[in-house]
């Protein structure tokens, strides 16, 4: 069931990107909102398609990712619930240059851009709001573009499997990560194949480093993996 015009107020008023708005401010974006819900699997968009808006992922996840010559896929970023998606391209005025997928059944709002604009003209502090959003994914996009350029493989994927630590986590503690998806993709983001992602798992295993457990991997000695050099 779509959501109505209150619900969707309701929903964007709560964002960090729309938190400082007054009610009349959120009413008048929620009048440019919509609803989108996405099955697992579902494109949202393809390479090449018109940007009309930007999304905000509530619940879910999205892939963006892009295809080579060769035919290889290619995962840019995985959106989780909170952020947005499809600003940048919205101010450029020009198409899509990546594919959207939904890889967990994924509720969303679409802001048309038309609103945006429109309240753009008339609050600053909005404009300012998006740019920080969009420097804060610039420079963890330019972060990892360094580090899979930069560094070995198990480098990437320590420094992945560290980031993705429970909030709270203390050095010296055990501590588990919940991959968010599938291995495969999480090989692409860290531009890596699927199979040297598995040998280098299997490599830590060997060493004592980590125990996998389907998604779930487990490192025994948290203080000993953020010191490790391979």
């Amino acid at each position: 069931m779509t959501a109505s015009l209150p619900d969707i107020a309701n929903l964007i008023g709560r964002l960090p990107l729309f938190s400082s708005m007054s009610v009349e401010e959120v009413s008048r974006i929620a009048a440019g909102a919509r609803e989108v819900r996405a099955a697992k699997g579902d494109i949202l968009f393809h390479k090449g398609d018109p940007n009309h808006g930007f999304h905000l992922l509530l619940s879910g996840q999205i892939k963006l990712a892009f295809t080579s010559a060769q035919g290889n896929e290619k995962v840019v970023e995985i959106i989780q619930p909170g952020q947005t998606f499809g600003e940048a391209i919205m101010f450029m005025d020009t198409p899509y240059i990546v594919y959207a997928q939904a890889l967990a059944d994924a509720q969303m709002i679409h802001i048309a851009k038309a609103t945006v604009f429109a309240e753009l003209d008339r609050d600053p502090k909005l404009a300012r709001k998006m740019l920080a959003s969009m420097a804060v994914r610039l420079h963890q996009l330019m972060a990892d573009l360094e580090a899979n350029s930069l560094h070995s493989g198990k480098e990437r994927i320590i420094t992945y499997l560290l980031r993705e630590l429970p909030a709270g986590t203390a050095p010296g503690q055990t501590a588990t990560v919940s991959l968010s998806t599938t291995k495969g993709i999480v090989a692409s983001r860290l531009n890596l194949t699927q199979e040297h992602f598995s040998r280098i798992l299997h490599e830590l295993v060997e060493e004592g480093l980590i125990v996998v457990r389907g998604r779930q991997i487990e490192i025994p000695d948290l203080a000993r993996l953020s010191d490790y050099r391979p």
